[in-house]
């Protein structure tokens, strides 16, 4: 069974700091790029960060840069969002997802919110 499975999510105050896991099992996990998306209510899904299978090359929203890290460890299958800085506007459910370039593979995780308020 393929399962993404978020956590991480909540409340957290503007200017605070979060981090988010995803814990992945039932493929590959080192064969696959990870992705974070975010959807917030009435806009579209939108792609916050990027790392290739090997980690290293990183790639990241123009709204989030220079406010979040996207790490992975391999041994743990695990890829990880951190975020500081927060704001109301990155309030949104966070996605995780797996991508395998070749054969156009890719997962979901079914999201944890991340609430940015007062």
């Amino acid at each position: 069974q393929v399962q993404l499975v978020e956590s991480g999510g909540g409340l957290v105050q503007p200017g605070g700091s979060l981090r988010l896991s995803c814990a992945a099992s039932g493929f590959t996990f080192s064969s696959y790029s990870m992705r974070w998306y975010r959807q917030a209510p009435g806009k579209e899904r939108e792609l916050v960060a990027a790392i290739a299978s090997a980690g290293g090359s990183t790639n990241y929203a123009d709204s989030m840069k220079g406010r979040c890290t996207i790490s992975r460890d391999n041994a743990k299958n695990t890829v990880y969002l951190q975020m500081s800085s927060l704001k109301p506007e990155d309030t949104a459910v966070y996605y995780c997802n797996a991508r395998l370039l070749i054969g156009d593979v890719n997962y979901w995780g079914k999201g944890t919110l991340v609430t940015v308020s007062s």
